[in-house]
């Protein structure tokens, strides 16, 4: 016999079974990132980097490029904390490379 096993001798040493208790997953929290206006910057540069880093057709990369060039900012996409902060450090390098003062942000939805 396997130690712990009840040799029906009345000890009461029998095998138990330990419920956890169940955890709840909680959802991460989503992160809007942001691009804004500023007066240099090409739109035709604004088109590239939301194709580029936002997988965005050049359709849907021209409307977000004119939303943000008339009121200012635009919704790029909503990310988890760790993607969007990769996406905004991204395009901020990129931005720097080609000597564009382009902004991008994130913000907690």
């Amino acid at each position: 016999m396997q130690a712990g096993e009840d040799r029906g001798n009345g000890t009461g040493r029998g095998t138990a079974v330990i419920a956890r208790p169940r955890t709840k997953t909680k959802k991460p929290s989503l992160y809007r990132v942001l691009i804004l206006n500023d007066d240099y910057t090409p739109m035709e540069f604004v088109v590239h980097v939301l194709e580029r880093f936002f997988q965005k057709d050049r359709d849907a990369a021209t409307r977000i490029m004119l939303h943000v060039h008339n009121h200012g900012v635009g919704e790029c996409g909503v990310y988890t904390f760790e993607v969007a902060e990769t996406k905004v450090t991204q395009v901020m390098d990129f931005a720097r490379q080609h000597q564009h003062p382009l902004q991008c942000v994130m913000e907690k939805k």
